[in-house]
């Protein structure tokens, strides 16, 4: 008898450690399935943002040529006309005419994305990440055909509008990410999307050079054609790479059963008031939808005054520095070699349990940064500016991104990001018209400086945030 219990309890620890082997091999099998489901998603949005960033510096010259050809009955005069009351009540100088047309497009792309995110994010939580993806990736594909064709404002317009209405893939790969990575490894996965921006904007604004260069003079000809069809060519590889490699990561099982009902659930994705409450998100405790409030208020804020500084950049190098497209594009290699150095030997290394800390310290460095670049009369003082924009921007949006992710349910994940991702774009909506006509009326240096007193207070909402 006492041999028999010997033999039952070996047999037991035999089961044991069997069983342990298979959790093991299970688990390795997931991380190596996340693995290359990150890295489908990280490749793809390098292509996504290669096309994305080479219009950047060719955008001060682009309205330039615009303004030229316009025959005095087109959208550019329409605009211009609507404008001379404001610029002579304002004793604007007039060489700043394309800031105001360029905050202007940036706000509506914006606006575009602010609409079509959350929407989208909601979707994907319903009938998948995939079908959404490959949607937002045709929208976005369309676009470039038509900038390719935009033989005037009108049509160069209608381009940003299609491109922006289709621009919720990079709330998707937030939310695919969230799909498959565990909450250790979803910093370090997260730190891949904020990587793949710094190599955009390292690559993609000298492609647009290199090309408005080869094709001659940026004043004659259709010189756009060129970066126009590049950028086709990389959205039109990073669609079919999508539609051959990714595969859905939200199982019918983890699915939202449907969007809320009616009107009503369509209203809360783009209500401004909804959003900020974060309304269209169900399942939350009172702690995570506190978190989830706190966070929003305070990256709305931050990117409201940030992605003024960011749009109106190139205008200031352009009309103060006499800055060409080349170093425009060596100005945005800086900001996405430093960006990408920090990211990939820091941000991603960053421990879970200070995400928060290194968040804030993020939003905290951004001040020193429009402080040199609005006070900069000399390119190194400039130069010192960028560099600590640089910084600040690797630490605070990866790791704010990161800590949104952490919060609710799998099912809701897709409407959580696209909402936060949707304040996000609001922000960016109003960002660029307001520092454009700052820019426009009482100059950059007054400009950056308020902003930098603006951006004080998201530093001091984000410390409201109750860790986990």
């Amino acid at each position: 008898m006492l041999y028999d219990t010997i033999m039952g309890i070996k047999q037991r620890l035999t089961n044991l450690k069997f069983g342990k082997d298979e959790i093991k091999e299970e688990s390795h099998d997931n991380d190596v399935k996340s693995s290359n489901v990150v890295s489908i998603v990280f490749r793809s949005l390098i292509l996504d943002l290669l096309a994305f960033t080479m219009i950047l510096p060719l955008l001060p010259a682009l309205l330039d040529y615009y303004k030229e050809i316009d025959d005095k009955k087109g959208l550019y005069t329409w605009i211009l006309k609507h404008t001379q009351n404001i610029q002579i009540y304002l004793n604007a100088p007039d060489k700043f005419s394309t800031v105001l047309f360029g905050g202007f497009l940036g706000s509506m792309y914006s606006f575009l994305q602010f609409l079509a995110m959350p929407i989208i994010g909601a979707l994907s939580d319903v009938y998948g990440r995939r079908p959404m993806m490959i949607l937002c990736l045709s929208g976005i594909t369309i676009s470039y055909i038509t900038w390719a064709l935009s033989q005037n404002f009108a049509i160069f317009v209608l381009s940003r509008f299609i491109g922006g209405i289709s621009k919720g893939n990079i709330s998707l790969s937030m939310a695919i990410i969230t799909d498959v990575t565990s909450l250790k490894n979803r910093g370090k996965s997260m730190a891949l999307v904020g990587i793949a921006f710094s190599i955009g904007f390292i690559v993609g604004p000298m492609i647009g050079v290199i090309f408005s260069k080869i094709a001659g003079n940026e004043k004659e000809g259709y010189w756009y054609i060129f970066p126009a069809i590049f950028a086709l060519i990389i959205a039109l590889s990073d669609l079919f790479y999508i539609i051959n490699c990714l595969e859905e990561t939200l199982p019918i099982h983890r699915r939202a059963k449907s969007l809320s009902h009616g009107i009503y659930g369509a209203i809360i994705y783009i209500n401004p008031i909804d959003l900020f409450q974060f309304n269209g998100v169900t399942e939350l405790s009172p702690n995570e939808l506190k978190n989830l409030r706190t966070l929003g208020r305070s990256y709305f804020l931050y990117l409201f005054v940030y992605s003024g500084l960011e749009f109106t950049l190139t205008f200031l190098t352009h009309h103060t520095f006499f800055f060409t497209s080349m170093q425009q594009g060596y100005m945005f290699l800086v900001i996405g070699l430093t960006m990408a150095t920090l990211q990939g030997r820091f941000v991603r290394r960053i421990p879970a349990d200070r995400t928060k800390f290194y968040g804030e310290l993020g939003l905290w460095l951004v001040i020193p940064a429009f402080i040199f670049i609005g006070i900069a009369e000399t390119v190194f003082c400039l130069y010192i500016g960028i560099f600590i924009f640089s910084v600040s921007t690797a630490m605070a949006v990866t790791c704010m991104m990161t800590l949104v992710t952490r919060i609710g349910p799998d099912n809701q994940k897709g409407t959580i990001t696209g909402i936060f991702r949707s304040l996000g774009a609001l922000a960016r909506a109003c960002g660029p018209i307001i520092a454009s006509i700052a820019f426009w009326s009482i100059g950059s240096s007054t400009t950056y400086l308020i902003g930098a007193i603006v951006l004080i207070i998201p530093p001091l909402i984000l410390k409201g945030i109750l860790t986990n």
